[in-house]
């Protein structure tokens, strides 16, 4: 879907798993004259697929407008393994026992880390530390003090517990690390976890739905 008329619009893309946001912007690029300003709002991890809002030309400059619009999504974390980077890039580190932990316990779980709240960045993360990306810094074994952000996170549902898998669905606001909300989750509940699955539903008003497929997308540009 397109909101405008290219270049000063908003384009609703579906990002595939594996790809960074600015793969896909890179990958668009090609099919534009390099006066043409591409932009996003709202950065998805290479693992999380869904909504991604692509801005082009003038509609850049709406980008902090987008940024603060709520987002949902869907996802499923684990519960009873612990990874350094609190979703499945690395390795399970730590194993404990869930077979005592109730849905309700992990119900009551999910609705405390409703609210606003400060949010520490995980290591494996964009951020920039000293003029560096926190991930790169982590993938050398290293550990930073990291500020902690002021996030809102409007709801936090259980749908699904499947043994230790636990799909759910967050209402938040931005800034908000979902793998974070599933690790602080599991230390909660005395178990750990990590996020396995993760999919940006909608942003505002705008529905994953309504987005451009990425090889879809490829196709009509290489035939225009």
């Amino acid at each position: 879907m397109v909101l405008g008329d290219i270049p000063g619009s908003a384009f609703l893309m579906d990002k595939p798993e594996g790809w960074t946001s600015y793969d896909v912007i890179r990958r668009l690029k090609r099919y534009f004259p390099k006066s043409v300003k591409i932009g996003h709002a709202g950065t998805l991890d290479p693992l999380a697929t869904g909504l991604l809002i692509l801005l082009f030309g003038k509609a850049t400059k709406a980008q902090q407008t987008f940024l603060a619009l709520p987002k949902v999504y869907r996802g499923t974390m684990r519960l009873g393994e612990t990874t350094p980077s609190m979703d499945v890039e690395t390795e399970v580190t730590e194993r404990k026992d869930t077979s005592a932990v109730t849905p309700q316990q992990i119900a009551s779980a999910c609705a405390a880390y409703t609210g606003t709240m400060k949010q520490i960045p995980p290591m494996y993360s964009a951020v920039k530390v000293g003029g560096e990306r926190l991930y790169k810094k982590a993938r050398r074994g290293e550990s930073v003090q990291r500020k902690p952000n002021m996030v809102t996170v409007s709801a936090f549902d259980v749908i699904d517990v499947d043994g230790p898998n636990v799909q759910f669905r967050v209402r938040c606001g931005k800034g908000t690390y979902i793998r974070v909300l599933a690790h602080d989750v599991g230390q909660s509940l005395g178990v750990g976890a990590h996020l396995t699955r993760l999919r940006r539903t909608a942003i505002g008003a705008y529905r994953v739905q309504e987005a451009w497929d990425m090889q879809q997308l490829i196709s009509v540009l290489e035939n225009q």
